[in-house]
Order: C-alpha cells, then sequence, then structure tokens
C-alpha cells in the first residue's frame, strides 16, 4: 500500500506540471540522440539547431525553439531533478500558460541580448570574427528565469533570502567569467523578476507561502 500510495502521490505531482515533464521526456530522447552521435556530427548538428548568431540571422524562429530542446553536454539526469525542483513547482503555481510565457519570455530576451552583446564584441574587436558560430543550446536562460520569479512564490521575509541566493548564483560567474551565457544568465533572472505582472494568487494559502493543493 505505501508504495502504491507513493506512486500515486508522485503522477499526481507530475501530472499536475505537464508542460514540465513533456518538455522534460523531450530532452531525455532528443539526448539519447546525441548519444548514438560521433563527436563530429554531433557539434555540426547541434550548431545548425544553435543560437549563435549565424543562425539567428537566417532561422531565428527555428533555432530559438530547436535550441530549448537540445543538451549540450548529454547528461540528462541533473536536468530531471531541476526540473522538478523548479519548473515543476512554478507550473503547478503560475498554470501552464504562464509559466509557459516565463520561459518564453527568459529563454527568447536573454538569448537576443547576449547575442547582441557578443555582436557588439566582434565588431569592436573584442571578440573573434569566428565566434558567430559560437554553439548555444540548451535550456538553462529559461530556467534561470523560472528560478527567478518563484521568489514571488515564497513568504516574506524568506523570499528575499531567496532572491539574493538567485542572484548570487548567476551574478559571481558574470563578474568571474564575463562571457556572453553568463551574461544570458543573469538577464534570464532579472527577466523572471521582472515576471512579477504575470503572478496572480491562485489560492488563499499561497499568501502564507503553502502550495495550493
Amino acid at each position: 500500500m505505501r508504495i502504491r500510495r507513493g506512486v500515486h502521490r508522485v503522477w499526481t505531482y507530475v501530472r499536475g506540471a505537464p508542460g514540465t515533464y513533456v518538455w522534460l521526456g523531450v530532452l531525455f530522447v532528443t539526448t539519447v540522440a546525441l548519444h548514438h552521435m560521433s563527436p563530429e556530427f554531433e557539434e555540426e548538428f547541434l550548431r545548425q539547431r544553435s543560437t549563435n548568431l549565424h543562425e539567428l540571422s537566417s532561422n531565428p524562429v527555428r533555432v530559438l525553439v530547436a535550441s530549448a530542446m537540445w543538451i549540450d553536454g548529454g547528461r540528462w539526469l541533473p536536468y530531471a531533478v531541476l526540473y522538478s525542483l523548479f519548473h515543476a513547482p512554478a507550473e503547478r503555481w503560475l498554470g501552464t500558460a504562464r509559466w509557459l510565457a516565463v520561459c518564453a519570455a527568459a529563454h527568447v530576451l536573454a538569448t537576443l541580448i547576449s547575442e547582441g552583446a557578443l555582436l557588439w564584441g566582434i565588431r569592436h574587436g573584442l571578440a573573434p570574427a569566428s565566434a558567430v558560430g559560437t554553439l548555444d543550446v540548451g535550456v538553462s536562460y529559461a530556467l534561470a528565469g523560472v528560478a527567478a520569479v518563484l521568489v514571488y512564490r515564497i513568504a516574506a521575509p524568506w523570499r528575499y533570502g531567496y532572491g539574493a541566493g538567485v542572484l548570487a548564483v548567476y551574478a559571481v560567474p558574470l563578474v568571474t567569467g564575463r562571457t556572453f551565457t553568463d551574461l544570458g544568465h543573469f538577464t534570464a533572472v532579472l527577466i523572471g523578476f521582472g515576471c512579477h505582472p504575470l503572478v496572480k494568487v491562485r489560492n488563499p494559502k499561497e499568501t502564507a507561502g503553502v502550495p495550493a493543493g
């Protein structure tokens, strides 16, 4: 009976965040596919689905969507954990449509801003011209944005510590590494904080930071 109850609770949790787990399922399939490719073919395959400057200039919509369906590095399990910790609670709280809006805003805007900064760097001699084809796929910008918007799900004063922690996690790499992806992650966090208008209390218990049933 305990096993059955446990399975039922897991299924109920998954069913409450369909977008999260469908997306995670797609990432599992694409990750398995990458493991069956040779390293040379994989790099070129991902480059064509990357939001690099070359692809953005010719196929912006296609690569913005396609880049969010692949994980560079081939490690799916850590993302399964992160999706369950951040995406699933956000989707259950906001609803699928508003959760997806936060994901899209963070992914698209952070990509455009970071790639715009890279283009500026190339034009001013701060980055090599070859950087127009830099590989840039993955789901981390959306994840950063969702992690940030969850600050509004937490009751004060705990939300301030959580928000400061999220900022620190992404600000430190930006200060020390100063890559265009570090800029993208930090930008995604700011976008997540800026998604407050999408947040709406759906249950009186949520004002106290208690999850809705």
